[in-house]
């Protein structure tokens, strides 16, 4: 496999490279002026991917933070943080947007590059740390370090190839592979195909531990990276189980395959709304979509708060011996939410045997019996049991029982959607949802990790 000629479509270009650098060169140098001008012991680095050269091409986030002592009031640090990137956005005439993460911090676009300017405690490891986005210089120093010469194009490599796998992004919308996550691992590996040819015998609970800490042990998520710079935190905490194996399986097929190529460029998908619906159609299964409006919130918080939402929605009628055969959730992210329930039973007959004690259990039985009468109690196995008429027999009604204001606490819901799924929400058909990309996703799954 020529990995030259991918690399030639993903690498930045000279001229992204030198704007990139002019761009930056400019805000750190405003910046510490700004900082020198004030007296404050302050420094500002530029960090992530453009500053380890592992940026691909079109992802060049600027990320610059401004380092403060460790001493330095919180308070401050905030106000002096934001005050400082105020006056940078107007120097450079853009518009602040306000983001948080451990504290606020600001996002901009200036020349078309998205820049972030964060305010940071100087720390020299991580046990020194106030903040989480502390560790950011950490990391990049860490990784400017390690990665050899060569490295940062396996990087690349590994980062385009989970992107095009639908596993590349710690956020928690997708729940993958950060590129830090990316680095460490080429760092360990050595190229990219060597990490791919390891991870296909990856077991749950696969430990990477660079500077031998010792202290995977604490963990127990599906991929275990100790951070080089602080041995209490696992780089691939906030990789979904899902994720990991997708990324394993699409390895194994990219090693047996014959277009290899393929696996660094986007699905060539023509979608067709009318042949998607036909698709449905023919699964020969019920579905239930279910509308609402979403708050004002981060995606950061809006993402989870909606997985949360359609999983607790999932095991609720499937323990009330519903077949939820599939589910899934898709956003706009800027005014609704589509639940989209896919079952393989969505009827029930109207009774169902309610399970008491085990007959042997002499006291928790004569109960069982008070409380239903012994004569429509019986056996069945080992159990007393009785038979009552089902509360709800189709699976539409349950739901619209839970979205009330009375019995929303069924299931655990995102707490600030709440509110707008009481309000708002109602059932729609499957072609009232915005998204051809979506409905095609939720019917062919497997698409994106074979070629």
């Amino acid at each position: 496999m020529d990995y030259n000629l991918i690399l030639n479509d993903i690498k930045p270009t000279m001229d992204e490279l030198n704007q990139l650098n002019e761009v930056s060169s400019r805000l750190i140098s405003y910046l510490q002026n700004l900082c020198d001008g004030e007296n404050l012991n302050a420094n500002v680095a530029l960090v992530g991917s453009v500053a380890k050269n592992t940026a691909l091409k079109g992802k060049s986030d600027i990320d610059i933070f401004i380092a403060f002592p460790l001493d330095t009031d919180k308070k401050f640090l905030k106000q002096k943080g934001l005050e400082l990137a105020h006056k940078c956005c107007d120097e450079f005439k853009s518009t602040p947007e306000h983001h948080f993460a451990s504290h606020p911090y600001v996002t901009t676009h200036i020349n078309d590059f998205e820049v972030d300017i964060v305010p940071c405690y100087a720390i020299e490891d991580g046990s020194q740390l106030k903040s989480a986005v502390d560790r950011t210089i950490l990391h990049t120093r860490y990784v400017k370090a390690n990665l050899k010469e060569g490295q940062e194009d396996e990087v690349l490599l590994l980062k385009r190839f989970m992107a095009m796998t639908g596993t590349y992004g710690s956020e928690f919308k997708v729940g993958g592979f950060a590129g830090y996550l990316c680095e460490l691992l080429i760092i360990h590996y050595g190229t990219f195909e060597n990490t791919l040819k390891k991870a296909i015998n990856w077991k749950f609970g696969h430990s990477i531990d660079l500077e031998n800490y010792g202290t995977s042990k604490q963990f127990n998520d599906p991929l275990i990276v100790i951070d080089p710079t602080d041995e209490n935190r696992n780089v691939g905490a906030a990789l979904r189980l899902e994720k990991l194996a997708e990324f394993i399986q699409s390895a194994r097929n990219y090693i047996f395959s014959d277009n290899k190529k393929d696996y660094f460029y986007p699905l060539n998908r023509d979608l067709n709304k009318e042949e998607i619906l036909n698709e449905f159609k023919l699964r020969n299964s019920k579905f239930i979509a279910v509308k609402f409006n979403i708050p004002d919130i981060p995606l950061d918080t809006l993402h989870p708060q909606l997985r949360k939402t359609t999983e607790a929605l999932e095991r609720k009628l499937n323990g009330e011996e519903f077949n939820v055969f599939k589910a899934d959730y898709w956003s706009d992210e800027i005014l609704n939410c589509v639940i989209l329930l896919e079952m393989a039973s969505s009827t029930l007959n109207d009774v169902k045997v309610n399970v008491g004690p085990k007959v042997f259990i002499n006291q928790a039985c004569e109960n069982f019996v008070a409380k239903y009468g012994r004569e429509n109690c019986y056996v069945q196995g080992d159990f007393l049991v009785h038979t009552q008429k089902r509360e709800f027999s189709d699976a539409k009604s349950l739901i619209e029982h839970i979205f009330t204001k009375e019995h929303i606490g069924l299931i655990k819901v995102g707490k600030n959607l709440k509110k707008n799924i009481i309000n708002t929400y109602k059932f729609i058909d499957i072609d009232e949802i915005g998204s051809e990309e979506f409905l095609d996703d939720f019917i062919n799954p497997g698409q994106y990790i074979v070629r």
